[in-house]
């Protein structure tokens, strides 16, 4: 037996269009799930490798969930799920999340639109006794300076998936997180793309380089997986070893 097969599996990814999102829907593709990915653009044709978004062979439909109506109204082009991550992120930078304004949208994006996903497909995985994950991020677990909306918005989704692994276990559904470190995507440009900030990032990760999509997906599988069939409520931390 194959505990890494997902083949007759249906998978959804919101925030699937790029980065760690597209990371983890592409693997979960290549071993036989049938992935279907959410992103803001209208089209799967408006990404491009590029921007680290590689949508061969997946599906993908177009939500926003910066919106909240956007969720309520989404209308799935499946009738069954057996996994749902959230991958979706934002984040505001140039001290933009001390304003009210750009706090409430990474709230809104990073925090809340997890629990509205999740209720959305609620019944969904309990018909499947299904998979959810959540990815969060290592700023759960120390302070960011300059983004404060980022770090509470994570700080909350890794306290969310506690509980509703705790809620969602009597329903069949096994919820777990990935608090992911370093990862090189279009969002960490800020510091991929700035040479005095990369070697200073690099310096703190005793691994010395960049986690990648890949190194998510990794944990992702796992936690799809039968061979984490006793893990539940926790958040996976996926860093290189960056908040050691």
């Amino acid at each position: 037996m194959n505990e890494l097969d997902f083949s007759g599996k249906r998978m959804l990814v919101v925030g699937g269009s790029s980065g760690i999102g597209n990371g983890i829907a592409q693997a979960f593709r290549a071993r036989g799930a049938t992935v279907h990915v959410c992103g803001t653009r209208a089209n799967a044709s408006d990404y491009s490798a590029a921007e680290g978004s590689d949508l061969a062979g997946l599906q993908y439909s177009r939500l926003d969930v910066g919106h909240p109506d956007s969720i309520a109204n989404f209308e799935p082009p499946f009738a069954t799920l057996d996994c749902l991550v959230l991958a979706q992120g934002a984040v505001v930078y140039r001290r933009g999340e001390f304003a009210m304004e750009g706090f409430r949208k990474v709230m809104e994006v990073n925090l809340i639109s997890l629990m509205a996903c999740a209720t959305k497909f609620h019944p969904m995985l309990s018909k499947s006794k299904g998979i959810l994950i959540i990815v969060s991020s290592t700023a759960a677990y120390h302070a960011t300076k300059g983004n404060p909306a980022y770090n509470a918005s994570k700080t909350g989704a890794v306290g969310l998936t506690r509980t509703l692994a705790q809620a969602w276990a009597e329903d069949g559904i096994r919820v777990n997180g990935i608090a992911p470190g370093l990862v090189d995507t279009k969002m960490t440009k800020v510091t991929t793309e700035n040479p005095k900030r990369l070697e200073g990032a690099l310096a703190s990760i005793p691994l010395n380089r960049l986690g990648t999509p890949q190194d998510m997906a990794g944990a992702a599988l796992f936690l799809a997986s039968p061979l984490s069939s006793y893990v539940v409520g926790h958040t996976l931390v996926v860093d290189g070893g960056l908040i050691l």
